[in-house]
């Protein structure tokens, strides 16, 4: 599902992404942790082509993203290609980033009616079927001021799941939230995951839940991918001595 080669990005002179390389498979929950400034964040925002990368290549279902190949070489697509690709590809942020004149069930029906040209009832119907599985069946006419920060987290993983991507990314998804309402969000997350086999890269410092869903654990520090391996392996028994560290100052 995802196939990234030796991704290079920089900032300037900062480079903070050395030569990043992940594979993921389809349905595989992948979670992703390190210190701040080890280039989490800024990995899947290359996953996107929200950030342009320098080097390497990233393939997201088959299919390169944000460039193609000319004579041997790899040149910037079009704005409309890249769109084209970015709707495979979900993403949820730190922050909600909902449209704030727009009612719960209007956030997420918007990207499908317009991108993906689907009708607006078929769009309501299958918008109304994703607020109720992350539990909002009662707030589809709520707008994004009178609904807590769990609430747009899981209106905003709706929104996500409504244009049916081949992959979900999730960058700390939790971080903004008050602590009583992160469980709801990280259930309706596990549930994806575990129930709905979601394809799935999650940027967390939750290690409760990189436990219990992750089939894979990725530890990057300093621009790099220094360790890789099943949660039970990863939490009991690291390889490398910096991941020891951090995890000695997390758990």
């Amino acid at each position: 599902m995802l196939h990234a080669e030796g991704v290079v990005k920089r900032f300037g002179r900062l480079e903070v992404l050395k030569g990043v390389s992940l594979e993921v498979k389809p349905r595989e929950v992948v979670c992703v942790i390190g210190p701040s400034g080890s280039g989490k964040t800024t990995f899947i925002r290359c996953i996107n082509h929200l950030e342009k990368i320098d080097a390497g290549r990233i393939e997201v279902n088959g299919h390169l993203i944000g460039y193609r190949e000319r004579n041997g070489k790899l040149v910037e697509d079009t704005e409309r290609n890249i769109a084209r690709q970015r709707a495979e590809i979900g993403m949820v942020f730190q922050r909600f980033n909902l449209f704030p004149h727009k009612t719960a069930l209007e956030n997420v029906i918007e990207a499908p009616t317009h991108v993906r040209g689907v009708t607006k009832d078929q769009a309501a119907r299958q918008g109304k079927a994703l607020l109720e599985r992350v539990g909002l069946a009662d707030k589809f006419d709520t707008y994004p001021g009178k609904l807590s920060g769990g609430q747009q987290q899981r209106v905003a993983i709706a929104r996500a799941l409504a244009m049916n991507p081949a992959l979900m990314l999730f960058d700390e998804p939790t971080s903004a939230l008050d602590p009583e309402v992160i469980g709801e969000v990280l259930d309706v997350m596990k549930s994806l995951a575990i129930d709905m086999g979601t394809t799935m890269i999650v940027v967390t410092h939750e290690m409760g839940f990189a436990r219990e869903a992750a089939d894979r654990m990725v530890m990057m520090d300093d621009g790099r991918i220094i360790e890789e391996a099943p949660p039970a392996q990863f939490f009991d028994s690291p390889r490398e001595e910096r991941t020891k560290q951090f995890l000695s100052k997390i758990l």
